[in-house]
């Protein structure tokens, strides 16, 4: 399966990341990759960056040395109103291509159990420029598989499969594969990234995919294999 571009990675802005997005590029040239996303967490991702930093995201070129950079961001919901660390003025003002969302420890909102989580994450999806739902196999933040597909899907949001979760997020694979097949059923679509937070980790999808074939999932099943889908779908906030 070929993917065009990454779209999860976060630079030194996000202030537990160590690369710049001029080395993102450098590295996306290496590995023959069309585009990344810069997607640097919200305000209240404790060391992160300030909410100007989004707010300027206008000053990054669309393409920087023929590869295409997106602006986004991985906003953090901060209360059980599922409301997010970034104001609709600073999404526009950056004119930021699409943001995506997560649950996080120490960022306002603590995991609540499979039922509230869930229920925050439906007021979340209310929001317009929300797309992506960041790591939802993270076992540390339970939710309705189910449900929370369907509600996507009705609200034009997608599930991403995480790269990094088997690392980052430990016991996530089978959940995961549970997101991605219910994906399948539902007959929405998943977006993949790697989440990362060094260049070397850009482009590198192979347990992203892995979990991808377990699932039966196919190209047409996947948002970024293609510039036409990303732009129909992603980029349009």
């Amino acid at each position: 399966m070929n993917l065009v571009c990454d779209l999860h990675t976060h630079t030194v802005a996000s202030g537990h990341a160590y690369s710049t997005i001029e080395e993102y590029v450098r590295r996306a040239k290496q590995v023959r990759l069309q585009g990344f996303a810069v997607t640097d967490h919200g305000p209240a991702m404790p060391g992160g960056p300030h909410y100007y930093h989004f707010a300027n995201m206008r000053m990054i070129p669309r393409v920087i040395d023929g590869v295409r950079v997106l602006r986004g961001a991985e906003a953090n919901i901060v209360n059980e109103n599922g409301q997010l660390d970034l104001k609709d003025e600073d999404i526009r003002w950056g004119e930021l291509d699409f943001v995506t969302v997560a649950m996080h420890p120490r960022v306002g909102y603590e995991d609540h159990g499979e039922d509230k989580n869930t229920e925050v994450l439906l007021k979340t999806f209310k929001n317009p420029f929300v797309r992506v739902l960041a790591h939802p196999g993270n076992p540390k933040y339970p939710i309705k598989i189910k449900e929370i597909v369907a509600a996507a899907k009705e609200a034009g949001v997608f599930l991403e499969i995480n790269n990094s979760s088997d690392f980052s997020r430990p016991g996530s694979h089978d959940r995961c594969v549970e997101v991605a097949e219910e994906v399948k059923r539902a007959g929405w679509q998943v977006v993949i990234g790697t989440d990362s937070h060094l260049s070397t980790m850009l482009g590198v999808f192979d347990d992203a995919l892995a979990i991808v074939k377990e699932a039966g999932l196919t190209e047409a099943d996947v948002v970024n294999t293609s510039w036409a889908k990303i732009e129909k779908y992603l980029l349009h906030v």
